[in-house]
């Protein structure tokens, strides 16, 4: 009997639904009910009654929470000891931030972060989506931020930003006093994009292509900058995030892409069912707040 799983079981009596406990637990609710179903029949009985209105424990289920309260308290005192133990040393968190993101939203939660927890220290690395992913898996980096990938299957993740990417072109540009373009517009147009390491290229080749065109790429790398001042000599043209569009100078335009809109949808991923340090356990809480209000915030 894995102690994750007596947690899980806490939560859920605790919350009495396992919508809000799988939100607690940072875990999906199909997993919950998973690791509630096999705690079942590990112990070969049921723990819960599902009424259409709530959850009721069963005998079972009774006995079970309180011999895991018992194990849940003698935990905290360990964790407690050990915090205390651990603390005389720096705890570290290491996060993977893409090159195109507005870092001010990172800067900020972990300047935030820091002056609370002054003993918990930082280590940045720049990476596209992709290698980014890698690392968090082979437990190089704890966390990162990505372009949310299609298959998630090894992350757990807390999405917040959700928009599209916008065309960027030169003010001297034949499309650049349009307010919107279809997608098949750009067929002839030469783009400039980011290498196959981030994930942004793909989202846009894939929609280049359900779009019917192939797009020509006549220059990529890894720099948002050098990006920037290719298109800014007519070379060619970009796609970008909302954000990122917001910081550029005024001699560029930006303007809507339909047929098809491009989603962005940006996250801070961990490993699935890696072990969290209380530090990361922190994190992650302290995380979703800085970040849904940074992001509320800069939309209102």
């Amino acid at each position: 009997m894995e102690i994750k799983h007596f947690e899980c079981f806490i939560e859920v009596t605790r919350t009495g639904n396992f919508t809000n406990a799988a939100e607690n637990l940072f875990i999906t609710q199909p997993a919950l009910s998973r690791i509630i179903k096999s705690l079942e029949v590990e112990l070969g009985t049921q723990l819960f009654i599902r009424t259409r209105k709530k959850l009721i424990l069963t005998d079972a289920g009774f006995i079970l929470k309180k011999h895991a309260l018992i194990i849940e308290k003698q935990l905290q005192l360990l964790d407690a000891e050990l915090g205390k133990m651990f603390m005389l040393k720096k705890s570290h968190v290491r996060i993977g931030l893409p090159a195109i993101t507005n870092s001010i939203f990172f800067s900020q939660l972990i300047a935030s972060f820091h002056e609370k927890y002054p003993e918990v220290t930082f280590q940045l690395e720049e990476h596209g989506s992709k290698p980014i992913e890698e690392k968090v898996i082979n437990g190089l980096l704890d966390f990162g931020v990505v372009v949310l990938p299609d298959k998630i299957d090894d992350f757990d993740y807390y999405m917040f930003v959700n928009e599209e990417l916008k065309l960027v072109v030169p003010a001297s540009h034949r499309l650049a006093g349009k307010q919107e373009v279809s997608l098949e517009e750009l067929k002839e147009e030469s783009f400039i994009m980011f290498n196959r390491d981030f994930e942004l290229r793909n989202l846009v080749t894939t929609a280049c292509r359900e779009a019917g065109f192939q797009p020509i790429i006549i220059s990529e790398t890894s720099q948002l900058d050098f990006i920037q001042e290719l298109v800014a000599y007519n070379i060619g043209i970009t796609l970008l995030p909302e954000n990122t569009c917001l910081e550029l100078a005024s001699d560029f335009r930006t303007i809507t892409v339909t047929n098809p809109t491009i989603e962005w949808n940006l996250a801070m991923i961990w490993k699935k069912d890696a072990y969290l340090s209380q530090v990361a356990k922190e994190f992650i809480r302290f995380a979703k707040v800085k970040l849904s209000t940074a992001n509320h915030n800069h939309d209102s």
